[in-house]
């Protein structure tokens, strides 16, 4: 059986409105449970066998939730913004409403966004103590040195503020390659790629760890995570 809860509490985490608003409606008789309206918002309920109902429209609950998305570039990887379209704005199917994105992309970057509302899950994965691999693949405007695979791999100094750790270059083409680094500072690898001569005129985030982007998503389609997909990210942890 799962915990009990109160009514207004997770109709609140639903996103349907403030504890007030929620009693309001309670009020209006728009809620029933099991079929009975239900005055008391206070009541426990149990979700895994109870019926919650909001204007006769079956109410689905989860503690928590993991969406994989495939960000496009003119998206902000945040949860509001007042003038650019946010990532949250492309999921249309949430239970949850309190989702956020694990780390941040840059607007112009494209690639793989994790969303839920685990801070556990996030804190782990972002901690700069896991090291948790983020791989990329960019393209330059210029070819890529060959000596900056030694030279990242050795860790080095990028600029006044920033000392990478190793990192593995892998060279594609001339100007192609996948970069794996195990931080995530600001506009980091455009910043090592500039220190080698390089400015990047494309990149797209392919993996965090052990979870990889679905490469059946297009730009701005999502899924939620399989179990085998979140199990392998919590042994990261």
């Amino acid at each position: 059986m799962a915990d009990q809860k109160r009514l207004d509490k997770l109709l609140g985490e639903l996103g349907i409105g403030s504890r007030s608003q929620i009693k309001e409606a309670a009020k209006k008789g728009r809620i029933t449970l099991n079929g009975v309206t239900v005055k008391d918002t206070g009541i426990k309920v149990d979700w895994e066998q109870d019926v919650v109902c909001l204007d006769g429209e079956l109410l689905t609950y989860v503690d928590f939730e993991y969406i994989m998305l495939n960000k496009p570039a003119g998206v902000v990887s945040a949860t509001e913004d007042e003038r650019q379209k946010t990532v949250l704005d492309l999921i249309g199917d949430s239970v949850r409403r309190d989702l956020f994105p694990v780390g941040r992309l840059d607007l112009d970057t494209e690639g793989l966004v994790l969303l839920t509302n685990d801070g556990a899950l996030a804190h782990g994965l972002l901690s700069p103590k896991r090291h948790v691999d983020k791989t990329y693949y960019l393209e330059t405007d210029v070819p890529i040195p060959t000596e900056a695979v030694s030279l990242m791999a050795a860790g080095f100094q990028v600029d006044e503020e920033l000392t990478a750790l190793p990192a593995l270059l892998e060279l594609v083409e001339e100007k192609k390659a996948y970069l794996t680094i195990h931080e995530g500072k600001f506009h980091q690898v455009k910043r090592m790629m500039q220190a080698v001569g390089c400015q990047v005129t494309y990149l797209k985030r392919i993996s965090m760890g052990s979870l990889m982007l679905d490469p059946s998503l297009k730009p701005g389609e999502y899924r939620r995570l399989t179990e085998e997909e979140l199990s392998a990210l919590r042994r990261l942890l």
